[in-house]
């Protein structure tokens, strides 16, 4: 793999229906989600590929099991972050204050474990095996400018200071720059491998625990905004204008998940 260590190089929707999910993110982004498991998801667990429309994949939907309910599971989004070592990271996280909600251990496609930062905001970290015949593959689940990737990563938490040291420290991202939000205080830029990655902002109300929220590119954000109501989501924060110009939105999808879209506004 030829991306950095530290980059977002997956995404996961966690859903209790991916058929739902699938109409709904098909009308809002352009997305197709496989209708069944893939065939080499670990047994028992349904795992589907979200595909782009230029044939690579955006992401995963894991669905939960009654089991994963019963456990405390909800439908919700979490990011993976490239590590060459996880095991070593999996140390080093603990030993700073984060936490373990999956062991390290192997699939077909790398190793992975489940953690969070000390202020509790859950994430995976990986270390995947290149696909056969592409040992320089580079992961383009994120990217900063195209729609239908994940185009922005931000991290609401109850310390905005001690996140940030916490990322610098184990993923090598910068802080530089960030806006004044008045009274809800600074929207803090990220920056990691010469790209702006996304923001940390202080933990708002209306928001229970520290999260990271993702924000996928559309083509228009006006249309996504219309595809979202008519497919069984809630608009949480309608769109508004963002430094250069686009305009960002907050939504629900159908089964519970939290998400963000930002994209041009071409009405």
């Amino acid at each position: 793999m030829t991306n950095p260590p530290g980059s977002f190089i997956w995404y996961e929707l966690m859903t209790s229906d991916p058929d739902g999910a699938a109409r709904f993110y098909g009308a809002v982004v352009g997305w197709t989600i496989a209708a069944h498991s893939d065939p080499g998801a670990p047994g028992g667990v349904d795992y589907r590929m979200i595909v782009r429309t230029n044939g690579g994949n955006a992401g995963g939907v894991l669905a939960l099991n009654a089991d994963m309910i019963a456990g405390g599971a909800r439908p919700g989004w979490l990011g993976y972050l490239y590590t060459p070592d996880v095991d070593a990271a999996v140390a080093a996280i603990t030993a700073d204050g984060g936490t373990v909600h999956m062991p390290a251990h192997d699939l077909p496609v790398g190793r992975i474990a489940m953690v969070a930062d000390p202020q509790g905001a859950p994430f995976y970290i990986m270390n995947p095996i290149p696909p056969e015949g592409e040992p320089d593959k580079v992961a383009d689940a994120f990217s900063v400018t195209e729609a239908q990737h994940i185009r922005w990563n931000e991290l609401a938490t109850s310390e905005p200071d001690t996140a940030i040291t916490f990322y610098q420290r184990h993923f090598g991202w910068g802080q530089e720059g960030a806006m004044d939000m008045g009274e809800l205080g600074q929207y803090r830029f990220l920056q990691h491998g010469g790209d702006m990655i996304g923001a940390v902002m202080p933990l708002m109300e209306g928001i229970p625990a520290p999260t990271w929220t993702f924000y996928i590119g559309v083509d228009d954000i006006d249309r996504a905004r219309g595809a979202v109501a008519a497919n069984g989501g809630t608009i949480t924060n309608e769109p508004m204008e963002i430094p250069g110009g686009e305009y960002a939105m907050n939504a629900i999808d159908p089964q519970g998940a939290a998400i963000g879209f930002v994209g041009p506004r071409k009405g």
